[in-house]
C-alpha cells in the first residue's frame, strides 16, 4: 500500500481536531489537556482514512468529509480512553505512552472520555451539510458507537472474559466492538454522496469484512507482535483471559480466516461502478500491517 494517502489523512485530521479543541472556550484545563491528550496522542485514524478514501472515491470533496472523519475519530478516543480504565481492560500502555488514567486520573480519563463523546456530535451540528443529512449522519454515529454497536459488543467482550465461546458469538461481539465504527465511517462518506441503496448495500458488505478482519489481524498481533512495535503489552489478551480468533482456530486458520474475509471485501469492491484502488490496496494492508 502507498502509505502517503494514509499519511495525507492522518495530518489532515489530526489538523482538523487541533484547531476544533483550541478554539473551543477552556474552562477546565486539566480536562482539556486529558481531551487533547487522549485525542491527538498518535493513532493509525484508520476511520477517518475511511471517511476521506471512501467519500473521494464517491466524488465528495474533502472539505466536506472533515466534519465526519474528526467526529468518528473522537467517538474512537472516547472508547479507547474508556476501556483501558481499571474496571474495563485495565492498561497502563496505549500506543506507546501512559493510558489516560494514568497520565491524569481516573475520574478525569473519564470525563474526558464523556466530553469528547458529546464532542463528536457538536462536530456534525456544525458540519457545512444540509439538515437532513447531518441528522442522517448522527443517527448512523449513534447507532454505531451506542448499545447496538461498540458498547453493546465491549459489553459482550467484557462478559466473554474467562468464558469459552464459539466462533458466532466471537463475530457477534466483534461485528459490534470493533465493526461497527468501521461501518460508520463508510457509511457517512455514503451519505455524504448521495449514493443509491444498492451502492450502499455493497459498501456494506466491504466494511463488514474489514471490520472484521481488521480485528482478527488484531487478534494475531497479540500473540505474533511485540510490545514496542504494537505500543501496547504484547500477549495482553491471553493474559486477561480473552477469546481470540486464534485461541478458537489456531493461528494458521485465524490467518486464513483474516484473508478470506479480505477478498470478500474485494470482491464487494469490484461490484461497484467507482475507482476503488485506493480502498482495496487499504483492504489488504489491513492484513500486513505489524500494529
Amino acid at each position: 500500500m502507498d502509505l502517503s494517502h494514509l499519511q495525507q489523512h492522518q495530518a489532515r485530521v489530526n489538523d482538523f481536531l487541533s484547531c476544533q479543541l483550541a478554539d473551543m472556550t477552556i474552562n477546565d484545563p486539566r480536562l482539556h489537556q486529558a481531551m487533547n491528550y487522549g485525542l491527538l496522542l498518535g493513532g493509525k485514524r484508520i476511520r477517518p482514512y475511511l471517511v476521506y478514501e471512501t467519500g473521494q472515491m464517491l466524488g465528495v470533496d474533502l472539505s466536506k468529509l472533515d466534519h465526519c472523519a474528526g467526529a468518528i475519530e473522537a467517538i474512537h478516543a472516547y472508547s479507547l480512553i474508556h476501556d483501558d480504565l481499571p474496571a474495563m481492560d485495565d492498561d497502563d500502555l496505549r500506543r506507546g505512552q501512559a493510558t489516560c488514567h494514568i497520565k491524569f486520573d481516573q475520574a478525569t480519563a473519564i470525563l474526558a472520555g464523556d466530553a469528547l463523546q458529546t464532542f463528536s456530535y457538536e462536530l456534525l451540528c456544525q458540519a457545512d451539510l444540509e439538515s437532513s443529512l447531518k441528522i442522517d449522519l448522527v443517527k448512523v454515529l449513534a447507532n454505531s458507537s451506542g448499545y447496538h454497536g461498540m458498547c453493546g459488543g465491549q459489553a459482550l467482550d467484557l462478559a466473554a472474559t474467562n468464558q469459552h465461546v464459539s466462533l458466532e458469538q466471537l463475530q457477534q461481539i466483534h461485528h459490534h466492538k470493533t465493526g461497527a465504527l468501521i461501518h460508520a465511517a463508510v457509511e457517512m462518506a455514503a451519505i455524504c454522496a448521495g449514493i443509491n441503496q444498492a451502492e450502499r448495500e455493497l459498501l456494506k458488505k466491504f466494511s463488514a469484512a474489514i471490520g472484521l478482519a481488521f480485528q482478527v489481524h488484531d487478534d494475531i498481533l497479540d500473540i505474533i507482535g511485540d510490545t514496542q512495535t504494537l505500543g501496547k503489552p504484547q500477549g495482553s489478551d491471553i493474559e486477561a483471559n480473552k477469546c481470540t480468533y486464534p485461541a478458537l482456530m489456531g493461528l494458521e486458520q485465524a490467518q486464513l480466516k483474516a484473508q478470506q474475509l479480505i477478498d470478500d471485501a474485494l470482491h464487494a469492491l469490484d461490484a461497484l461502478p467507482y475507482n476503488s484502488e485506493q480502498l482495496k490496496d487499504f483492504s489488504r494492508f489491513i492484513i500486513a500491517r505489524n500494529q
